[in-house]
């Protein structure tokens, strides 16, 4: 591999596609937090940068690896030169480095500056998405799809994606204006989850469609809802559960489309669940027949 102090491409700058053999990347030493590089991975914080650029953020050296050995395309790797002593830290740079990405070793100070934090991890990767077309998600015989209308939340979000992945949920599908679930708040919150569990989006015209070709169960919480949660017939089929926005829950369209609308009991004065926690429920309850220890 070659190092190279100033002349690495910023990842934005590069084409979508990289041919099937790749070229070891190179590495460089940073530690400005004015280099235009890192101004330019810093950028990737902004919803606008990420959708120009088809790329990514995800922090840590677990996310890194999880990442990789799921196939995801490394564009480059951002890691700490005071702790490339690491084992398993110095073979990751030369893993990324192996397979075509560029190799940042940069500062604390940078690491901070990307990461927006003052205590960040010790590699930082530069992602490109995956597109996934909720049509495609395959749900098998009794496979569960949970739909979120108008999620906001990147740590609702996050936690709801690595919530899934726990159950065994085959995707998660985004109708209407949701949080993105690239941003680094929501990657972070999925714990590397976003790596295994697909997720689509969509409007809500385009839900309502595919809901139209859908032969099995769906499910939606609503406050108007008269049936336990519990009740439905969760596994006799392919399921889909669908969730509200944290404020106002789901749309009138997307209310109409369940079979059937449950709420889940409570007691005490709390008059709402937060949405993570319910959609939890609503997982669990719907993989009970498929869990076992």
């Amino acid at each position: 591999m070659t190092r190279d102090r100033d002349d690495a491409a910023p990842p934005s700058r590069r084409p979508e596609q990289k041919p099937a053999t790749v070229a070891p990347g190179r590495v460089k030493e940073v530690t400005s937090v004015s280099n235009p590089i890192v101004k330019d991975i810093r950028n990737l914080a902004l919803k606008k940068h990420r959708e120009e650029t088809g790329l990514f953020l995800a922090e840590g050296l677990k996310l890194a690896i999880d990442a990789l050995d799921a196939g995801w395309q490394l564009e480059t790797l951002i890691v700490a030169r005071s702790q490339l002593h690491n084992e398993l830290l110095s073979k990751t740079a030369a893993r990324a480095v192996s397979v075509g990405a560029d190799l940042l070793e940069a500062s604390d100070k940078v690491l901070a500056a990307i990461a927006r934090r003052d205590n960040p991890q010790s590699a930082i990767g530069v992602f490109r998405q995956k597109a996934v077309r909720a049509e495609r998600i395959d749900l098998g015989r009794d496979g569960l799809l949970v739909v979120l209308d108008r999620v906001r939340d990147p740590g609702n979000l996050g936690t709801i994606l690595r919530t899934a992945d726990a159950a065994g949920a085959r995707g998660v599908v985004l109708v209407g204006e949701c949080v993105d679930p690239f941003s680094l708040e929501a990657v972070r919150a999925t714990m590397g989850s976003i790596f295994s569990v697909p997720v689509a989006r969509m409007d809500e015209p385009a839900f309502l469609a595919m809901r139209k070709g859908f032969g099995g169960l769906v499910v939606g919480t609503h406050m108007r809802g008269e049936t336990d949660y519990r009740t439905p017939a969760y596994g006799k089929g392919a399921t889909m559960l669908v969730m509200g926005n944290e404020q106002s829950g789901l749309s009138e369209p997307l209310a109409g489309a369940c079979d059937t609308l449950v709420r889940i009991p409570q007691v005490g004065r709390a008059d709402s669940l937060n949405l993570a926690v319910a959609t939890g429920l609503m997982i669990f309850e719907a993989r009970r027949g498929s869990l076992k220890l």
